[in-house]
């Protein structure tokens, strides 16, 4: 073989994808990697229309592409939902791994939070947020992601937080989840979801003390529609992440939330 092809072959081993895990094989843990993040309240699987549609919602998810979904507003074997595990359903039609986070016992069944992963699930945790009583309990799922043998564990949360009209219960989920997620966690982080919260808001504001908001307004036809998103995308450390993308997916049929797209670039070590 000539010498001249040895470093090119070399530098195609190094970033090979093994055929059985998918894994980046990259020796050199400084690599850039970009994922595609995506936030979506399914309105436990009923669209616009009234039909319950789980095919349609996966088509929508999988026509973007994502890598990890941050799901809200998820069914498992309720009645509304004809018996099915919704979760469960989402991952097979998506080809993804799927994860369960029960927020409360509904109609005969379960319902809270999911997450989807292009990439294997090491572990969960399922928290339930605190709240008044007489409010509708809710929870945040974080996940712990093996993107690849060389990199770090990425740790994801989807969550969906109040909806009162009373402030007090979301600035006080806003701040359980900072305490949560953030005491002493050094590695990349993501905390996705429907956050019943503009951008201007004061559930937001706490939350952007300990994240960043990677959702990048670039000069949208109508920015009076993208101040009222209740759905978000946020990371951490602020040093590890730089989007690329972000967007607000144009479906309004599949449920009555439109999914939130961010594509994030992961920079190496801290």
């Amino acid at each position: 073989m000539g010498a001249s092809l040895k470093p090119v072959l070399f530098v195609a081993l190094l970033l090979a994808l093994d055929a059985t895990s998918g894994y980046l094989k990259a020796a050199d843990p400084a690599v850039r990697r970009t994922l595609r993040i995506l936030t979506y309240n399914i309105h436990h699987g009923e669209g616009r229309d009234g039909e319950l549609d789980l095919p349609r919602l996966a088509k929508v998810m999988t026509g973007v592409d994502p890598d990890l979904v941050a799901l809200q507003e998820v069914d498992q074997g309720t009645m509304r939902a004809d018996g099915l595990n919704e979760l469960t359903e989402l991952g097979h039609l998506t080809g993804m791994h799927a994860e369960f986070g029960k927020a409360m016992d509904f109609q005969g069944g379960d319902y809270g939070v999911g997450v989807l992963s292009r990439w294997p699930i090491v572990h969960a945790d399922n928290r339930r947020l605190p709240g008044l009583p007489d409010r509708e309990p809710r929870t945040a799922l974080t996940v712990s992601i093996a993107m690849g043998e060389h990199e770090p564990l990425l740790t994801f949360t989807s969550t969906h937080l109040d909806q009162g009209r009373e402030l007090g219960n979301r600035l006080v989920q806003a701040g359980f989840l900072n305490d949560l997620l953030t005491g002493g966690a050094a590695g990349p982080s993501i905390l996705a979801g429907d956050m019943n919260s503009r951008v201007d808001t004061e559930a937001m504001q706490i939350l952007v003390e300990q994240w960043t908001d990677v959702f990048v307004d670039r000069e949208p036809a109508d920015p009076g529609r993208l101040q009222r998103r209740v759905d978000h995308v946020l990371a951490r450390p602020a040093g590890r992440w730089r989007t690329v993308d972000s967007q607000v997916i144009d479906d309004t049929v599949a449920s009555d939330h439109r999914p939130v797209l961010v594509v994030l670039e992961l920079i190496g070590n801290p």
